[in-house]
């Protein structure tokens, strides 16, 4: 606490926060009490993140929970933001060609990934290793369709 203190955290971001149901009730009570805690006394704002029973797990502490404004992101859908994404990501990504994916490829990951963010960086992370290791060093639809 007194780190925090000492350099001044404005926010702390709990990834995964579900997992506090997985402890006793009386683990979930002290988690959420120190979470608490930590906001009141260091005078910083949470931000936590997880699968639906992360607001079960929150709701476990009426106080902490009224703290937070529950946002739910929606899957990703054909259209111009979710080509806007893939595109960002391709564009980021540290391969010595561009990647462009063909309509058929965006739709296909979509597929594939049921539209989750985390399963679309995780599967084009995964194209992105086997595109390095083949010495392609690029993302294409055959890789996509494969």
């Amino acid at each position: 606490m007194r780190i925090m203190k000492a350099i001044g955290v404005q926010v702390l971001v709990i990834d995964e926060v579900h997992n506090i149901l997985a402890g006793t009730y009386r683990e979930q009570r002290i988690v959420l009490n120190m979470l608490r805690f930590l906001s009141n006394r260091l005078q910083m704002s949470l931000v936590c993140f997880g699968v639906s029973d992360a607001r079960e797990a929150i709701g476990g502490d009426v106080q902490l929970a009224r703290r937070f404004e529950q946002l739910t992101l929606n899957r990703w859908a054909a259209n111009e933001d979710f080509e806007t994404l893939i595109a960002s990501i391709l564009r980021n990504t540290p391969l010595r060609r561009s990647s462009v994916l063909t309509p058929k490829s965006l739709q296909r990951i979509l597929q594939i990934t049921v539209g989750i963010t985390a399963n679309i960086f995780r599967m084009l992370g995964s194209l992105a290793i086997e595109s390095i290791e083949s010495g392609t060093e690029h993302i294409t639809d055959s890789a996509v369709e494969e």
